[in-house]
């Protein structure tokens, strides 16, 4: 247990360290800011927890290997019980804190201290009243929960320094966002890169009709931008892609090959639809989403696709550019 305290001291300088390194001012070298300084620490945080679970684990085994009742005590017991009390305050208190800074370096911080002791208390008070030297298989038990916290704090932190999707409540927030000005038709190639908690930059493409004031759009997709900034806290770069709003042949065909992909699979969908028609026959040139670990390879999509495309009409030849959904 003492080990366990001096390791949370050791977290704490880390977690410390890392809040600092992390609020540095973006600069010529890192232009996007050292908020990832918040993950880095937060996985070192993670280290010293399995560490400290290596540790119980091996001195569990020798405890059950040569067993020894405990020395009692009442005030190790008193002891014992406070640091109880205190560490359930400090493991709720890191809890609440790090969900609202959203910084996983707090988070990293479980109840497996408070968990730790209390099982030396329980072990201590068994070993006394009944006899029984239990310490090392109560160790063991602890170490395992520690291991558990350990890794889960580990992910925690390493999947947003791989690259993680965003949650689907901010997807929808950026939606609801966007798709809420009358000039965009619809969005896609949404990608959201994380440079640290508070952090965050988003590119995508937003659907405008073909037919539309060049000036005017931009100026839209402008106060979008800030709108984006201003609300989510993010900076965003919006790209602009004309499509067909008014041509009824090319609405009606778009929604057919629409169908048509969700006939191959519901999962799939089209966008960047056009239509470039010639004396013999006629392209349809579309991108279509494909999700990760689809059933088909890209050149069976496409291949499906096109097939079912000629079947609607022999004249049409359809041009498919494979997409990933980054959102998801």
């Amino acid at each position: 247990d003492a080990f366990n305290n001096l390791s949370d001291a050791g977290s704490s300088c880390v977690t410390l360290l890392g809040f600092h390194l992390a609020g540095q001012k973006p600069d010529v070298h890192h232009p996007f800011g050292h908020g990832r300084f918040e993950y880095l620490s937060g996985l070192a945080v993670s280290m010293l927890i399995l560490l400290m679970g290596v540790e119980l684990a091996k001195e569990s085994l020798n405890k059950i290997l040569h067993p020894a009742l405990v020395e009692f005590s009442w005030l190790v017991i008193g002891i014992l019980a406070a640091s109880i009390c205190v560490k359930l305050y400090m493991a709720m208190y890191n809890r609440s804190l790090g969900k609202k800074l959203s910084a996983p370096a707090l988070l990293a911080d479980s109840l497996g201290d408070c968990m730790s002791t209390s099982a030396v208390l329980v072990a201590t008070l068994i070993g006394h009243y009944f006899q029984l030297p239990v310490d090392g298989w109560v160790g063991i038990l602890v170490a395992l929960f520690i291991f558990k916290g350990g890794i889960d704090a580990a992910k925690d932190t390493i999947d947003p320094l791989l690259g993680k999707p965003p949650t689907p409540e901010y997807v929808k927030e950026i939606e609801d966002l966007v798709m809420a000005h009358k000039e965009i038709s619809g969005i896609h190639d949404l990608v959201v890169h994380d440079y640290g908690p508070g952090r965050v930059m988003i590119s995508l493409h937003a659907e405008v009709p073909a037919t539309g004031s060049v000036m005017t759009i931009h100026d839209t997709i402008d106060n979008i931008e800030q709108e984006l900034h201003r609300k989510l806290g993010c900076e965003a770069v919006i790209h602009m892609d004309p499509i067909a709003t008014d041509d009824s042949t090319t609405v009606v065909l778009r929604n057919k090959i629409t169908e048509l992909a969700h006939c191959i699979d519901p999962a799939l969908s089209i966008h960047d639809f056009r239509m470039v028609t010639g004396p013999t026959h006629t392209n349809v040139i579309f991108d279509a989403v494909v999700p990760f670990k689809f059933r088909l390879s890209d050149h069976e999509v496409e291949q499906e696709i096109q097939a079912a495309v000629k079947r609607l009409d022999s004249s049409y030849f359809a041009v498919v550019q494979i997409d990933r959904d980054y959102t998801k």
